[in-house]
């Protein structure tokens, strides 16, 4: 399985899991709050912020419905309406790029719709992000593989079929790709989230997967780079309380902060997979462990027997398992009751 590079990271087995910031529409469509979170996002440690590209008119009919959570957090209105309220223009996408840019934080955006690809291409993203939504959309998916570029696929609501079939676009097109296992839920509850897919995933399409996340808390994705997640994306804002759909199922700064710390010393924590003793556990050792020592004091050129023989710290002599080798041996020279036996003693 290849490693991915996105500009100056590298994605992929033995590397650190590459943190998005979803920053999405929690813009609330201003400006200067997009760039407040990228500032927000830089402080917390995220790899990359990400907002979402699209033309309205292009992406929802007038008469679509809201999804439950939307109308549970947005005013009554359409989903039209509330899209239209979140719409930046294609100087603040740039702008924003830019911005992202001198803050030395990655920028990246999802598409959804012809136009929005185009210009995240053109003011040089240097990988597309598609949302779940889009797994089937093959003529968006087709547009984005034609820009040459790494792509991160988000894989909510389908089936390993509808996946399979997305993927071969994408390795027909020769398009470096990574998998995001998703579950497309606002909140997601843990129950459903499946953690073992990101496995399944892997295994099936030996491709770099990772995990973005709609629950609440941060465990899913300390837990999911245990697992070998590559990537991590999570729903991102300065104030949950803030109107707009996606506020209150994302993580504030100090939330996503404690997130990306308890990922790097999991990271840390894994290691090379070799059984190997520490510098430390080799002192420790010494003193945990046990070794054969006199149980009376045991004068020289005497036949050792069961009964001269205890067990006890410290772990410097002769190892307990070898005390049926000693039994019929014949001292060297005086132990003394205590004394750690070693091999110059016995013959």
């Amino acid at each position: 399985m290849r490693n991915i590079k996105i500009k100056n990271k590298i994605i992929g087995a033995g590397y650190p899991s590459f943190i998005i910031a979803e920053a999405g529409v929690n813009h609330n469509g201003s400006l200067k709050l997009a760039k407040e979170l990228i500032d927000a996002t830089k402080g917390a440690g995220a790899d990359a912020v990400k907002f979402q590209t699209f033309k309205t008119e292009d992406l929802v009919t007038k008469s679509a419905e809201k999804a439950s959570y939307q109308k549970e957090t947005t005013v009554k209105n359409s989903q039209y309406e509330m899209i239209k309220k979140l719409e930046l223009s294609e100087d603040n996408f740039r702008e924003l790029a830019q911005y992202a840019d001198k803050r030395g934080i990655l920028f990246l955006s999802s598409p959804f719709d012809f136009e929005s690809v185009d210009l995240l291409d053109e003011i040089g993203v240097p990988a597309f992000k598609l949302g779940s939504g889009e797994i089937t959309n093959f003529p968006l998916l087709e547009r984005v593989a034609s820009k040459g570029k790494p792509v991160i696929l988000s894989t909510g609501m389908a089936t390993m079929g509808e996946i399979r079939e997305a993927v071969k676009l994408f390795e027909d097109n020769e398009n470096d790709l990574i998998l995001m296992h998703c579950v497309t839920s606002y909140p997601a509850n843990v129950e459903d989230i499946n953690l073992k897919v990101i496995e399944t995933l892997r295994s099936t399409f030996k491709l770099p997967v990772g995990f973005s996340d709609h629950t609440l808390r941060i465990e899913m994705p300390i837990a999911a780079v245990a697992m070998g997640s590559c990537v991590v994306e999570k729903h991102f804002t300065l104030d949950k309380n803030l109107d707009g759909p996606d506020h209150k199922a994302s993580l504030e700064p100090i939330e996503f902060k404690k997130m990306v710390f308890a990922i790097r010393n999991v990271e840390k924590g894994m290691g090379n997979g070799i059984k190997e003793l520490t510098r430390e556990e080799k002192e420790i050792k010494k003193v945990a462990r046990k070794s054969v020592v006199a149980k009376v004091s045991i004068p020289q050129k005497t036949i050792i027997s069961r009964e001269m023989l205890a067990i006890k710290r410290p772990g410097t002599g002769i190892e307990p398992k070898y005390i049926k080798s000693l039994i019929g041996k014949t001292t060297t020279a005086e132990i003394k009751k205590d004394e750690v036996l070693r091999w110059n003693l016995v013959k």
